[in-house]
């Protein structure tokens, strides 16, 4: 599977928003990459992680988010399952799976429900390490200011916005990756 000729299927070349989402998911993927490699004793399915560290954010063009140039209707926190949606048509269910489950450090069903969030109903907590590894390289980069990694002290207030158990599971991927 080549993830560029799925991402030139839904995003054209030379706008804002394809610039804008390849320097991201480059940016993601190749920190995910470095872990990969710090960490052979993780057993890493590497082609797997470049292809989904590439697709994870596939669904942001179907939300309405100006400032990334994204023009579709869907509230922004919706991208993760609406990536899900789009590459399990696509025929990668399992890639999909990390685009659902990469928001914040994953998402509880408790806290979709809680935070009445407008999206489905079911667990998007990242699950397998490839998951994990993505959702923690895709941390330390923004859409707004590309190309320029967040310092581990920014992620953690970003983080702690949305409750202590992000931040705990953060650090525990610090431990685990760093």
């Amino acid at each position: 599977m080549n993830p560029h000729t799925i991402i030139e299927k839904y995003y054209t070349k030379g706008t804002k928003l394809y610039d804008i989402y390849i320097s991201h998911v480059t940016d993601v993927t190749n920190k995910a990459l470095l872990i990969a490699q710090k960490h052979p004793e993780l057993a890493i399915d590497v082609q797997f992680l470049e292809e989904a560290g590439m697709l994870h954010d596939i669904g942001i063009f179907m939300t309405k988010a100006p400032h990334i140039a994204c023009k579709g209707n869907h509230p922004y926190i919706c991208h993760g399952y609406l990536g899900r949606d789009l590459l399990t048509e696509e025929g990668f269910p399992q890639h999909g799976l990390v685009c659902e489950r990469h928001t914040g450090t994953g998402l509880s069903l408790e806290t979709i429900v809680k935070r009445k969030l407008p999206i489905p109903h079911r667990n998007m907590q990242p699950q397998s390490m490839e998951e994990q590894i993505i959702c923690f390289a895709d941390k330390f980069f923004s859409k707004s200011k590309l190309g320029k990694e967040k310092s581990i002290k920014k992620i953690r207030s970003g983080l702690g916005k949305h409750g202590v158990h992000q931040i705990k599971k953060f650090d525990e991927w610090c431990n685990l990756f760093l």
